[in-house]
């Protein structure tokens, strides 16, 4: 599947500079978590989740980073698998398209995905099919109309540390309900 990714005349530029696309799908994957796109020292150290929005994001799942790594249990895969580059107000958002052409056909390749993480508003607006108008705030705290299938969340970047004082139920109910019902899926 890499290959054909590389080779798709959408992603040339990307495979000229030998920039590999940034995704994993384990075939044993239960739990799938789709974000944004990659970050750039994502893309330049070639491990998602590398930062400390990772480190936040496995806390929150209740998972170790050896777990989250090494056990197969876990596929990324995001809107886009390439750093979209910077924009004014931080990294560009993924290129329209891209989750269309290559989200189903890489998915294939993990039947027993029990639940998708949703991170943040692209991702959300993708899977749930909503409006661009939909707030995250709305999405995220309504996260139990979307279960069994998807969890939304904010993106866990220390930078939302400001939304998530604001929204005081984010730790107290989103969290403990995300932490369980990981650990339910890992634990089959």
């Amino acid at each position: 599947m890499t290959q054909a990714i590389m080779a798709d005349e959408q992603n040339k530029t990307y495979t000229e500079q030998g920039i590999k696309p940034l995704f994993s799908i384990p075939k044993t994957a239960r739990i799938n978590i789709v974000g944004q796109a990659p970050g750039i020292r994502a893309q330049e150290s070639g491990l998602y989740w590398n930062d400390p929005s990772g480190d936040n994001l496995r806390d929150w799942m209740g998972v170790s980073r050896e777990e989250f790594y090494e056990s197969g249990l876990f596929a990324i895969v995001p809107m886009d698998f390439y750093f979209p580059g910077h924009g004014k107000s931080g990294d560009l958002g993924p290129r329209k398209g891209f989750a269309d052409k290559w989200h189903e056909r890489v998915l294939d390749l993990a039947p027993n995905i029990q639940l998708t993480i949703l991170v943040g508003n692209y991702a959300q607006h993708y899977y749930l099919h909503q409006k661009s108008s939909t707030k995250l705030t709305d999405t995220v705290k309504h996260y139990r109309d979307y279960l069994p299938d998807y969890f939304p969340l904010v993106h866990p970047s220390p930078r939302n540390n400001i939304w998530q004082a604001k929204n005081p139920w984010f730790m107290k109910e989103v969290l403990p309900d995300l932490k369980e019902l990981v650990q339910k899926i890992l634990s089959q």
